[in-house]
């Protein structure tokens, strides 16, 4: 797996782990997630480590250079992980070392969490299943599905150099078409409008600022959801609906316009 190398330009991060409400298996796929917004600097989960039930956790700490941090459930019924995770993330805040979280859990006791460190100004990235409840999502800069993760880590594994014999022809015929059918329609005309909204009197409009824009009213969005690896491809996806132009910058580079088709 390549590395990055961090910039000056990286955000530093606290990644604050629920382990109650968070799966082991999406550690691979959360943490290549991660990198494409900040260097971790902080990564720490929350549990009471001393039963069997976050055994699947234990086996992956080290690996990642994960703090474990010991919560004890001191009664039946309350969630004393969320108090300790919350108390870390406020010490942390104050340290003022950090440009942004990334809190993840599927629980929204941690809204007013994510809806406070927004309010000093701080990048707030939540990480849950499908789920978990609105008020955590929309209280988060950007929210990542991990059942995404998930799949990105299943389709990476199946991209290794052992590959399984190919299938006979006949069986490649009957074979039941992927599961892409059952993957959410995109939002075009939630998107169309945004572009309206945002474009020049031409009706052009830079496809990063469309993005940025998208994520701001649903920062659950992710190209992904719906079987594309990013916006462009999804816009592409729909040229019935937008257009996508290259332009050259005076730098020698391009970069990226979407038009609505009208």
């Amino acid at each position: 797996m390549a590395t990055h190398a961090p910039t000056s330009t990286q955000k530093h991060l606290a990644v604050l782990i629920d382990a109650d409400n968070a799966p082991a298996a999406i550690v691979e796929g959360l943490f290549e997630e991660i990198a494409k917004y900040g260097v971790a600097n902080v990564k720490r989960i929350y549990g009471d480590w001393t039963g069997p039930q976050l055994g699947s956790w234990k086996k992956v700490l080290l690996d990642h250079s994960i703090q474990p941090v010991q919560q004890f459930a001191y009664t039946k019924g309350k969630n004393a992980t969320d108090s300790a995770l919350i108390i870390d993330a406020m010490d942390l805040l104050y340290a003022r070392r950090f440009d942004g979280f990334c809190l993840v859990s599927s629980d929204s006791d941690f809204t007013r969490l994510a809806s406070r460190l927004r309010e000093e100004g701080l990048t707030v990235y939540g990480f849950g299943e499908e789920k978990t409840p609105r008020p955590f999502v929309s209280a988060c800069d950007k929210f990542i599905y991990t059942e995404l993760l998930r799949s990105a880590v299943v389709g990476a594994a199946s991209n290794g150099h052992e590959r399984p014999d190919p299938e006979p022809l006949e069986a490649v015929k009957v074979a039941s078409p992927p599961s892409e059918e059952k993957l959410p329609r995109a939002p075009v005309g939630f998107i169309a409008k945004i572009l309206d909204d945002t474009a020049d009197e031409e009706g052009w409009a830079l496809l990063g600022a469309l993005g940025t824009n998208i994520s701001k009213l649903r920062p659950e969005f992710d190209p992904r959801t719906h079987g594309y690896k990013k916006l462009s491809e999804l816009i592409k996806g729909y040229p019935q609906t937008f257009e996508l132009q290259t332009r050259s910058t005076s730098g020698g580079g391009s970069i990226l316009y979407v038009r609505h088709r009208q």
